[in-house]
């Protein structure tokens, strides 16, 4: 069930559900990753769950499936507000009513017009309801991407790149290999086995011809494998690595990011990891909402940056980002950035 056998509060109880829910995401699509905790009033964990993949059970009712009985007075805690809707599954407001529990406290709306309502069903049912239990840490979390997609109807974009601390994405003869430490590319890997679609441009398979797969640290596939996504007008050679049968792979016929997304509109989670020339088209069309930055500790100089024209020309022009975390992975920092 957990380790955690006994919790002091419902913070701790809702970390609890975050970590569950990080351990699902990307199996659960289209349905939310969402983490759900039963506990007892002595404050004993007597059951955890997680969304299990489409037409499986959410989060609420793996939990209460565990805790059986014991859910009867019990608070449940839930990253998300439980669903309020008839899907491939009965609505989750069904399940906690039935298993009536006293207590439903959760970190963040359900935006979705459809499944929304939850809160107000409970309540209804005499249920005590709760809302906004780091509410922040949930957002930012693995509900990040999905609730960008309900909010706008387009795949949330993480711009991914590796660097030397002067900005250099690559030596002055074109190598690139590694930038980046042993533990960087693993954290990497990790990343893209919960993607959705990895986006490179034509000039990256020509340069570097990758095979954008997830592999686990043993070097082999990881069970769970990225579309793979090539933008651009020019072919690309049939014995290139990116169109192997190690994953499924898609050619846009496109530099225009709008119409790249728009092809992407039933995914969520997207890494972008093209080179410099379509990281510019991306930033310049406000098509990124998240960087992802390994800064190796060294210097290269030379001409080949990170990224190439954004529409900069002066200061006042900057495209201004705020920092979302800071990390150490290896020997590089991982620095995680968002829009203002």
């Amino acid at each position: 069930m957990t380790s955690v056998e006994q919790v002091k509060s419902i913070e701790e109880a809702m970390q609890i559900a975050i970590a569950q829910s990080y351990q699902v995401k990307g199996t659960t699509y289209p349905n939310p990753p969402v983490g759900a905790v039963i506990v007892d009033q002595e404050g004993k964990v007597v059951g955890v769950g997680a969304t299990e993949p489409a037409g499986g059970d959410h989060a609420e009712v793996v939990a209460l499936r565990r805790a059986g009985r014991l859910a009867a007075g019990a608070i449940a805690i839930v990253t998300m507000e439980p669903c309020n809707h008839y899907g491939k599954t009965p609505p989750c407001v069904n399940a906690l009513i039935e298993a009536r529990v006293g207590t439903v406290i959760y970190g963040v709306n359900d935006p979705n017009g459809i499944a929304g309502g939850g809160a107000g069903r409970l309540s209804g049912a005499g249920v005590q309801v709760r809302s906004g239990i780091l509410a922040d840490q949930v957002a930012a979390g693995p509900l990040r991407e999905w609730l960008h997609k309900q909010r706008t109807g387009l795949p949330h974009v993480t711009w991914k790149y590796a660097t030397s601390i002067d900005g250099r994405s690559a030596a002055a003869d074109g190598s690139s290999q590694w930038i980046s430490s042993e533990a960087a590319r693993a954290d990497l890997h990790r990343r893209r086995a919960i993607a959705d679609a990895i986006v490179v441009g034509t000039g990256t398979v020509f340069a570097d011809n990758p095979a954008l797969t997830a592999r686990l640290p043993d070097g082999s596939l990881a069970p769970q494998q990225p579309l793979r996504v090539v933008v651009g007008t020019r072919e690309i050679p049939p014995e290139a690595k990116v169109l192997n049968d190690d994953a499924r792979t898609m050619l846009i016929r496109t530099r225009d990011p709008v119409e790249v997304l728009r092809s992407l509109a039933d995914r969520t989670d997207v890494l972008l990891e093209g080179g410099p020339t379509l990281a510019g088209a991306f930033l310049r069309a406000g098509a990124i909402n998240r960087i992802l930055a390994y800064v190796a500790p060294i210097l290269l100089g030379g001409p080949v940056t990170a990224v190439n024209d954004i529409g900069v020309s002066s200061i006042a022009q900057a495209l201004r980002w705020q920092f979302d975390s800071v990390e150490q992975v290896g020997t590089d920092l991982l620095l995680s950035l968002v829009a203002r």
